[in-house]
């Protein structure tokens, strides 16, 4: 069994996601359950790893210990989704994470995966509705701001590709679309969103042989 570990914050763990499937992980892990009753060599298994609120910074903190209570195997992949939470920016004008400190808490992140597996991926941030959450209605001295999640989603981009580490795009591909139609509170994704993302990752993982079918 290869094991699958995804990190990340509010949207990994699948907030918003109003039709109950738990989020894009969770279509993930469904599918490879489903996979698995056809084809028992299709032995593939989803851990969601992700908490609300969570930056690089707090990732970070508990990425390796985490990492080694489930990935025992040479053949685990590593999923991480952040890098939102460190871009919003306070009343002050203050961003949450600076983008030098970002860069280094990627890096730091990559180093850290190559200790347990050679295969972990990097997704996009996924775009924000300024109007709704400029400033956010649940944390008024808080904004998240596109121009900003566009920096930070290029700041991971150039990392990884740095570092040759496998990275999808899906603040581009989004902001091509209706992406607000894709967004519950201009934020986190709705049920259609997460099922867009869990398309994105599940096919990126296939034609880039990460799973085999």
């Amino acid at each position: 069994m290869a094991r699958i570990l995804v990190f990340g914050d509010s949207i990994t763990y699948g907030a918003w996601d109003r039709e109950k499937e738990g989020g894009w992980v969770n279509r993930l892990r469904k599918f490879f359950d489903e996979r698995h009753l056809i084809d028992p060599n299709f032995d593939y298994s989803a851990y969601n790893l992700g908490i609300s609120g969570d930056t690089t910074e707090n990732l970070l903190e508990r990425f390796e210990f985490e990492t080694k209570q489930r990935l025992r195997e040479e053949n685990g992949i590593i999923i991480f989704q952040i890098g939102l939470n460190d871009s919003w920016i306070s009343s002050l004008n203050e961003l949450r994470v600076p983008p030098k400190e970002f860069k280094e808490n990627i890096q730091k992140l990559i180093n850290l995966a190559q200790k347990f597996t050679s295969k972990f991926v990097f997704l996009g941030l996924t775009p924000v509705e300024d109007e709704k959450v400029n400033p956010m209605p649940w944390a008024p001295g808080i904004s998240y701001r596109n121009e900003y999640v566009k920096e930070y989603n290029e700041i991971i981009k150039s990392i990884c590709y740095k570092n040759k580490i496998p990275f999808v795009e899906i603040f581009e591909e989004w902001v091509k679309l209706d992406y607000k139609s894709l967004l519950e509170d201009g934020a986190h994704p709705n049920s259609k969103g997460h099922q867009k993302i869990f398309e994105t990752v599940k096919d990126f993982l296939i034609q880039n042989e990460i799973i085999k079918i």
